[in-house]
């Protein structure tokens, strides 16, 4: 077991282009989305080079007293064919382009939504402890920690896509005209 703490922010640029260390394709399917933030995903990773890698994840809110940046993380590989049937298994999926960024202050990933719920990007920085403040780039805008309508179960389950502009201006305003 580990508790993830991890800081969210919707991207307004492109300047994290420069900083790319690596890139995958990601298929997540959610098999449990409850209201309480317990979560079950299997996730198919495809690198641009090497092989698929697959996990099965479960995240919960670490107790209620917890910053919502502090979510328990239990996370396991598991057989590629087997992600596969539970994929086959989910009606809510979430498919994306992740890339690993080379930037201080923690663990940088950025992800490009793709489907129902593209254009949306999301980048997004794990840290060790919840008082680490890492710097955050200019291409960073509004800090969605926290807000579970943006989380990838929330967006497997409601696509971005389908939100109406006055939602999705509602929920990052100013981002989208």
């Amino acid at each position: 077991m580990a508790l993830e703490i991890e800081r969210r922010f919707v991207v307004t640029g492109e300047g994290w282009q420069d900083h790319v260390a690596w890139q995958a394709q990601l298929l997540q399917g959610y098999l449990i989305c409850r209201d309480d933030g317990l979560t079950s995903r299997v996730r198919v990773q495809r690198p641009s080079t090497g092989e698929e890698l697959a996990w099965l994840t479960i995240k919960a809110m670490a107790d209620s007293t917890a910053p919502s940046q502090a979510r328990l993380e239990f996370e396991y590989a598991i057989p590629v064919e087997d992600a596969l049937a539970l994929l086959r298994l989910s009606t809510c999926q979430v498919s994306k382009t992740r890339y690993g960024l080379v930037l201080p202050g923690g663990d940088w990933v950025l992800d490009v939504f793709s489907g129902a719920n593209a254009p949306l990007v999301i980048a997004e920085v794990e840290i060790e402890r919840l008082d680490d403040a890492p710097p955050i780039p200019s291409w960073c805008g509004q800090e969605v920690t926290g807000l579970h309508q943006l989380s990838n179960a929330a967006l497997a389950q409601h696509p971005w896509q389908n939100w109406s502009n006055a939602a999705r201006n509602a929920m990052v305003p100013g981002l989208f005209a």
